[in-house]
């Protein structure tokens, strides 16, 4: 599969690395509807990358992120899929602006402060 990616360059906000477990739902490239538990890579307050997708996806396709109690809406912005593996990481941007996503604030302090504080406590680290 060719690698689609829009204009890289053009971010909206600082990127957070952060490993968190998430759902995702949609439909893949063939039609079929999907619920897959995935993780992300890092997080903006405007997008997400993801890691661990074993679908095909299409840039343009729209699915759904659940995590925690949130449902958030992103569209596929770019795919790459990593060499000798069926598995693809997938850049995703979000629907709604809105810097409460991630339910980590809106200022970039705060979002790194409260993301560090979720990645320590989902690995067990104090």
């Amino acid at each position: 599969m060719p690698l689609e990616r829009k204009d890289s360059n053009h971010r909206r906000g600082n990127r957070v690395k952060a490993v968190l477990p998430v759902r995702v739902k949609g439909r893949d490239s063939s039609g079929s509807v999907f619920e897959d538990l995935v993780h992300t890579l890092d997080v903006t307050p405007s997008g997400v990358k993801l890691g661990a997708v074993r679908r095909v996806l299409k840039v343009l396709d729209e699915i759904t992120i659940l995590y925690r109690q949130r449902r958030m809406q992103y569209r596929v912005v770019w795919i790459k899929q990593l060499k000798g593996t069926s598995e693809y990481q997938v850049g995703l941007e979000a629907l709604a602006q809105d810097g409460e996503l991630w339910g980590l604030g809106s200022s970039d302090n705060k979002v790194q402060s409260t993301l560090g504080r979720a990645v320590s406590h989902a690995s067990g680290v104090a």
